[in-house]
């Protein structure tokens, strides 16, 4: 006699073929998922994409970002568009960014200080295992310029003085934990030398009191410090990167300047949430990389006193892992604090 009862059906399976279901049901979406993320990545982009950028409008960061998210809409043919999530020296938007959909419509770009900022404040995310490493888009030094007044014409002398002188040389910094700040103590502990530091709200207030002579050092961007340069108002010692930079050729570095091992960058790069498919961090490197070798993009990098850097997704990954170390140690040694 047929049975009209499903439910009785249901409860007579056997316990054991449930689970063999289940597990080949399980298994049958594992197998899809792979097929399914491959076709989403295939077809990306196929909506506006955002960049959260960390910090204010107006700045270095938000050019460059601005400048990539035209480039890359014009590649990928979908808008890109910038957002401004400033605060927290740059940790409110990247842990949004990063705590995105990993279906790559939302970027985050970040600047070296993103390597600075697990060693001075408490962050709510892991800065590298909870993010995927895309691309490095520049690359460019900070410039030791002091007062003319210094009595200092080579970094050399500037050690010197600062030795023969411990706590009354002073350096400005746009504020306590920046990447500024770190620089100048990192310096402090490579040449052995005790500079005060004295911090600002800003890089703008940092130079101004460097040109007006209440304070001495500032390790500063090119982009800020070269036209003071230009003018005559300051004097500049060294670059902080392992090479000279075409702007200054006539300036050393500072390990030719005799400080040895003192190697510093600023860069920015762009990064994902963790998870993101290869395919599409393949694709937005590829379209990146493209725009970096530009004629048009190495001029408006210089404007802004950098050059472009490239490079493979894994390489900028090592770059973060290797500052996050390098900084982590520099944090503790100089006991550096945030605001």
């Amino acid at each position: 006699m047929k049975n009209n009862n499903p439910s009785k059906e249901k409860k007579s399976m056997n316990p054991m073929h449930r689970a063999r279901v289940r597990i080949a049901l399980a298994i049958a979406a594992l197998l899809a998922a792979p097929s399914l993320a491959h076709a989403q990545a295939a077809d990306w982009p196929n909506k506006p994409v955002r960049i959260v950028v960390p910090f204010a409008p107006g700045g270095g960061s938000d050019f460059i970002a601005r400048y990539i998210a035209r480039r890359l809409s014009e590649e990928l043919k979908q808008p890109f568009i910038v957002e401004n999530k400033p605060g927290a020296g740059g940790n409110i938007g990247a842990e949004q960014g990063i705590k995105s959909p990993p279906d790559g419509y939302t970027l985050t770009l970040i600047a070296s200080s993103y390597t600075v900022n697990p060693s001075v404040y408490k962050i709510n995310f892991d800065p590298v295992a909870d993010m995927t490493p895309i691309v490095q888009i520049s690359q460019g030094p900070l410039l030791i310029v002091v007062n003319p007044n210094v009595a200092a014409k080579t970094l050399g002398e500037l050690v010197a003085l600062a030795k023969a002188k411990p706590n009354e040389i002073y350096f400005a910094s746009s504020g306590s934990g920046s990447i500024v700040h770190a620089a100048s103590e990192y310096f402090n502990l490579k040449a052995g030398t005790k500079m005060t530091h004295v911090p600002y709200k800003g890089s703008g207030p940092a130079m101004t009191d460097t040109i007006a002579g209440q304070t001495q050092v500032f390790f500063s961007s090119a982009s800020t410090a070269m036209p003071q340069i230009n003018a005559g108002k300051l004097r500049v010692l060294a670059v902080t990167t392992s090479k000279r930079i075409p702007a200054l050729p006539n300036t050393p570095t500072v390990i030719e300047a005799g400080v040895p091992g003192y190697d510093v960058t600023l860069w920015h790069g762009l990064i994902g949430p963790k998870g993101m498919p290869p395919e599409i961090v393949n694709k937005i490197n590829a379209a990146v990389v493209k725009a970096l070798k530009l004629k048009e993009t190495e001029d408006q990098l210089q404007n802004d006193g950098v050059a472009p850097a490239g490079g493979t997704p894994q390489q900028f990954g090592t770059t973060i892992k290797t500052e996050i170390e390098m900084w982590r140690k520099v944090v503790a040694d100089a006991s550096i604090k945030a605001d």
